[in-house]
Protein backbone atom coordinates (compact mmCIF):
# COMPACT_ATOMS: atom_id res chain seq x y z
CA UNK A 1 0.00 0.00 0.00
CA UNK A 2 1.66 3.24 -1.48
CA UNK A 3 1.76 6.28 1.67
CA UNK A 4 -0.22 8.94 0.89
CA UNK A 5 2.19 12.50 1.06
CA UNK A 6 0.60 15.44 2.70
CA UNK A 7 -0.63 17.90 0.24
CA UNK A 8 2.33 20.70 1.26
CA UNK A 9 5.19 17.76 0.55
CA UNK A 10 3.56 17.03 -3.34
CA UNK A 11 3.40 21.00 -3.87
CA UNK A 12 6.96 21.88 -3.06
CA UNK A 13 8.10 18.97 -5.43
CA UNK A 14 5.79 20.08 -8.31
CA UNK A 15 7.54 23.41 -7.72
CA UNK A 16 11.10 22.45 -7.81
CA UNK A 17 10.23 20.35 -11.14
CA UNK A 18 8.47 23.24 -12.14
CA UNK A 19 11.68 25.32 -12.63
CA UNK A 20 13.75 22.50 -13.62
CA UNK A 21 15.31 20.93 -10.96
CA UNK A 22 16.02 17.52 -11.41
CA UNK A 23 17.11 14.29 -9.27
CA UNK A 24 14.65 14.35 -6.93
CA UNK A 25 14.33 12.22 -3.65
CA UNK A 26 11.88 12.02 -1.12
CA UNK A 27 13.21 10.65 2.25
CA UNK A 28 10.86 9.84 5.15
CA UNK A 29 13.12 10.12 8.15
CA UNK A 30 10.76 10.34 10.49
CA UNK A 31 11.97 6.85 12.45
CA UNK A 32 15.05 8.45 12.41
CA UNK A 33 15.46 11.65 13.65
CA UNK A 34 12.65 14.15 15.55
CA UNK A 35 14.20 17.42 13.39
CA UNK A 36 11.71 16.20 10.68
CA UNK A 37 9.54 13.91 8.93
CA UNK A 38 10.60 13.89 5.57
CA UNK A 39 13.75 15.28 3.32
CA UNK A 40 13.42 16.66 -0.48
CA UNK A 41 16.46 17.05 -1.77
CA UNK A 42 16.43 18.79 -5.18
CA UNK A 43 19.62 19.26 -7.72
CA UNK A 44 20.21 22.39 -9.61
CA UNK A 45 22.57 23.06 -12.81
CA UNK A 46 23.83 26.25 -11.60
CA UNK A 47 23.35 28.83 -8.58
CA UNK A 48 20.76 31.09 -10.54
CA UNK A 49 18.63 27.87 -11.11
CA UNK A 50 18.95 27.01 -7.14
CA UNK A 51 17.48 30.51 -6.37
CA UNK A 52 14.91 29.64 -8.42
CA UNK A 53 13.63 26.29 -7.47
CA UNK A 54 13.95 27.76 -3.65
CA UNK A 55 11.89 31.21 -4.64
CA UNK A 56 9.16 28.56 -6.88
CA UNK A 57 9.34 26.59 -3.66
CA UNK A 58 8.83 29.28 -1.20
CA UNK A 59 6.35 30.97 -3.37
CA UNK A 60 3.94 27.91 -3.69
CA UNK A 61 3.50 26.92 -0.34
CA UNK A 62 3.17 30.32 0.77
CA UNK A 63 0.08 30.16 -1.41
CA UNK A 64 -1.40 27.30 1.04
CA UNK A 65 -0.57 29.43 4.24
CA UNK A 66 3.31 27.89 4.42
CA UNK A 67 6.37 29.75 5.38
CA UNK A 68 9.55 28.88 6.09
CA UNK A 69 10.68 28.57 9.79
CA UNK A 70 13.64 29.19 8.47
CA UNK A 71 16.28 29.29 5.30
CA UNK A 72 20.12 28.60 4.87
CA UNK A 73 21.96 29.49 2.75
CA UNK A 74 20.30 31.32 -0.02
CA UNK A 75 23.08 33.76 -0.72
CA UNK A 76 25.75 31.56 -1.97
CA UNK A 77 23.35 29.12 -3.18
CA UNK A 78 25.42 26.27 -3.59
CA UNK A 79 23.11 24.27 -0.79
CA UNK A 80 20.11 25.80 0.32
CA UNK A 81 18.28 24.37 3.32
CA UNK A 82 14.66 25.49 3.53
CA UNK A 83 12.84 24.13 7.27
CA UNK A 84 8.95 23.87 7.01
CA UNK A 85 9.61 21.96 10.07
CA UNK A 86 8.08 18.14 8.79
CA UNK A 87 9.68 19.06 5.54
CA UNK A 88 13.56 19.94 5.12
CA UNK A 89 14.08 21.31 1.15
CA UNK A 90 17.22 20.89 0.51
CA UNK A 91 18.19 22.51 -2.89
CA UNK A 92 21.75 21.62 -4.03
CA UNK A 93 24.20 22.49 -7.20
CA UNK A 94 24.79 19.16 -8.77
CA UNK A 95 28.52 19.16 -7.56
CA UNK A 96 27.71 19.95 -3.98
CA UNK A 97 25.22 17.17 -3.83
CA UNK A 98 27.70 14.69 -5.00
CA UNK A 99 30.41 15.92 -2.18
CA UNK A 100 27.70 16.17 0.10
CA UNK A 101 25.62 12.78 -0.49
CA UNK A 102 22.83 13.05 1.84
CA UNK A 103 21.39 9.69 0.76
CA UNK A 104 24.16 8.05 1.53
CA UNK A 105 23.90 9.49 4.65
CA UNK A 106 20.67 8.74 5.74
CA UNK A 107 20.59 5.65 3.76
CA UNK A 108 18.14 3.70 5.47
CA UNK A 109 15.46 5.91 5.40
CA UNK A 110 12.45 4.69 2.70
CA UNK A 111 12.82 7.04 -0.61
CA UNK A 112 9.45 7.70 -1.41
CA UNK A 113 10.02 9.55 -4.76
CA UNK A 114 13.47 9.16 -6.95
CA UNK A 115 12.79 11.17 -10.18
CA UNK A 116 16.09 12.06 -12.62
CA UNK A 117 14.70 14.15 -14.70
CA UNK A 118 17.01 15.37 -17.88
CA UNK A 119 18.54 18.50 -17.19
CA UNK A 120 17.18 21.02 -20.11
Amino acid sequence: MEKTLPQHINIAMDAALDKKGFNLSLLDVSSLTPICDYFLIVSASSTIQVKAIVDNIEEKLSEIGLTPYRIEGKNAARWVLMDYGDLVVHVFVEEEREFYDLERLWRTAENYRHDVVDKV
